[in-house]
């Protein structure tokens, strides 16, 4: 799945430009897609960096074992880690806020049967869940390939 093309479903089922209020189950499905969209950019940054971008120079199985890896709260533990994330560029430290708010108000989304959204809040989540996105992709490599080893692998000690 293509994270930008989650974005776009995203605000899809806001229903922009339409009468009335949304359906509190359509801005729920909104605000767990924008979850899902950062989710995958977090999955298609782990596959490139770790085993490559383009189709010819790697191995597909592999490509996809490494988008897999990528685990829910695992991630977000990682990228809660205050201590290790400050040496990480802003632009990923900002990505890896956004995933942590995010994931807990997918959680409350898809849980939470009495939670309530309203559709600027959910726009407001979409739109900072893009710009999130955008800042990842813009990050240098070695940046991008340390991140993706620190949301995918265990830390050992001795």
């Amino acid at each position: 799945m293509r994270p930008r093309d989650l974005v776009a479903s995203a605000r899809k089922l806001l229903g922009k430009g339409k009468k009335g209020s949304p359906r509190q189950s359509d801005l729920k499905r909104a605000l767990s897609t924008a979850y899902y969209a950062m989710f995958h950019a977090l999955c298609w940054n782990c596959a490139d960096s770790f085993i490559g971008k383009t189709k010819t120079s790697r191995s597909q199985s592999a490509w996809r074992q490494a988008y897999r890896a990528v685990d829910h709260g695992f991630a977000k533990s990682q990228c809660k880690n205050n201590s290790v994330m400050v040496r990480f560029p802003t632009e990923i430290q900002d990505f890896a806020n956004q995933f942590v708010e995010l994931q807990e108000r997918r959680h409350e989304a898809d849980y939470d049967p009495l939670s309530k959204f309203t559709r600027g809040g959910v726009h407001t989540a979409i739109d900072a869940a893009d710009v999130a996105i955008k800042k990842l992709r813009a990050s240098d490599n070695k940046d991008k390939t340390a991140f993706a080893a620190w949301t995918v692998m265990r830390n050992r000690s001795n």
